[in-house]
């Protein structure tokens, strides 16, 4: 009877945890990501890391405000010379950059890549309430596809440990092996569907490859950064059922259209399911295998897919309609846009039909133009952490990474006081920029009271 009400008390107090990653002193734009339509048309250009860092922050103030309950992770070192030295560059800081940049130019700039701020791509995450070991299972993702990705991992892996640190509630587990046929971009490509944040959820992994299948239809232009098979180990590690899981295959078209993670054509939440008509292999049938596993568990699934007609693929990319965060606060559904959606026709359009139907409460417009020149809108900035009361507790114990209005101000605080408002290419080469962005980055980290050293 203790052990049941026990329960019963740490399941009321489950609350989503949008972990939003805070834009680092080298935000620039390199053009390192392939398949990344903004990132490569907006490579080489002066960027605003202040700008970046401020917008990413007043996005987590407002949703704070709203009352959904958000946490940061800092940005990752930069430049990460540990990675240069590795690759055979010797001699002073300075003497290291200067080699790469002349040498081999796309390693000089992956070492510089502030890309970790999109923490959509930090981890894949299970709650407590799905996996057998009634933990919440975290595995950080290998990212393998990207070079300038790949070097984030064990950094997250190491900052997640100390975040989520009693292993009698969390369970963080290594990054799979970096190898192309176990690709994992975590969160970007899984969703979790639930009627209350404490009931048992059915787990949506979404793939770009069936590695080891031939037949299995790829892409023809871009790379699919996902693989089944790094899905289903992740779904093996995390202890869920299989009648929990259900994997689906992306499209390959919308992959070659520029689609690189599955949250730039899906985004769902609790009950609810928006979709690209074309945004799936086999899509009808596929979504209801889902509808079917999600009845399973008395979850009454509301798909609402998007026409190809009143959205074309490069509107789509352009609008990130998709990529917008999908939340739930004071059981009301809000969906949390880019204004680049506002300014977008056939963008609006949609958006004013869902609040029109009543599929949404409500669609509030961010400003992340920065990060969104660099291919990441405001649900690629945040990864999203189910958690009780006992768990949040544990990790203030062990951090300072939950947000409040005394974290915002120190942060801005920071950002304000150290952050450049314009950097260019050749900035990256200057040997008092690496010290300066050195000491911003471990202030940072200092401040959410973790090590990155």
């Amino acid at each position: 009877s203790n052990a049941r009400n026990h329960s019963l008390i740490m399941s009321i107090d489950a609350k989503e945890y949008n972990f939003d990653g805070l834009v680092g002193p080298t935000h620039n734009y390199a053009g390192l990501s392939e398949g990344n339509i903004a990132s490569i048309a907006h490579g080489n250009l002066v960027s605003n890391p202040k700008a970046a860092a401020l917008q990413g922050l007043e996005k987590m103030k407002k949703l704070h405000d709203l009352g959904l309950p958000q946490a940061v992770l800092p940005p990752q070192l930069r430049p990460d010379l540990d990675f240069l030295r590795n690759l055979g560059f010797m001699g002073t800081a300075e003497q290291i950059l200067k080699q790469a940049a002349i040498l081999v130019p796309k390693l000089f700039t992956a070492s510089y890549s502030a890309s970790a701020m999109w923490t959509a791509n930090a981890a894949t995450m299970t709650p407590s309430y799905d996996s057998d070991d009634k933990k919440l299972h975290l595995t950080p993702a290998n990212l393998a596809n990207n070079i300038h990705r790949s070097i984030e991992a064990k950094t997250t892996h190491k900052v997640l440990q100390q975040i989520f640190q009693d292993s009698n509630l969390f369970t963080v587990h290594e990054p799979l092996f970096a190898n192309s046929m176990l690709g994992d971009e975590g969160a970007a490509n899984h969703t979790r569907f639930c009627n209350d944040y404490c009931d048992q959820g059915v787990a949506l992994f979404v793939y770009g490859q069936e590695y080891y299948n031939q037949s299995c239809e790829k892409p023809k232009k871009y790379p699919a950064r996902q693989t089944l098979e790094a899905s289903q180990a992740v779904a093996r590690q995390h202890r869920l059922e299989e009648s929990n899981i259900v994997f689906m295959q992306q499209s390959p078209e919308a992959i070659d259209q520029g689609v690189f993670h599955n949250d730039v054509c899906s985004v769902g939440n609790k009950n609810l399911f928006l979709c690209y008509e074309y945004a799936f292999v086999d899509q009808q049938n596929n979504l209801e295998k889902l509808k079917k596993a999600c009845k399973a568990k008395q979850i009454d699934l509301n798909i609402y897919q998007v026409s190809g007609k009143d959205l074309s693929y490069p509107d789509m990319v352009k609008s990130y309609l998709f990529n917008s965060q999908l939340v739930t606060v004071n059981n009301k559904t809000l969906l949390i846009a880019p204004v680049e959606c506002e300014q977008n026709t056939s963008a609006a359009k949609i958006l004013d039909r869902l609040v029109k139907d009543k599929i949404v409460d409500q669609v509030l417009f961010i400003d992340c133009r920065q990060s969104m020149s660099n291919g990441g809108g405001p649900a690629c900035l945040r990864l999203r952490v189910i958690l009780n009361d006992t768990q949040a507790e544990s990790i203030k114990k062990h951090s300072n990474v939950l947000f409040s209005d005394e974290l915002y101000h120190q942060l801005k605080a920071c950002i304000n006081s150290s952050y450049r408002d314009k950097l260019e290419p050749k900035d990256l080469l200057q040997a008092d920029f690496v010290e300066e962005v050195k000491q911003i980055q471990l202030k940072l980290a200092d401040i959410l009271r973790l090590d990155l050293l």
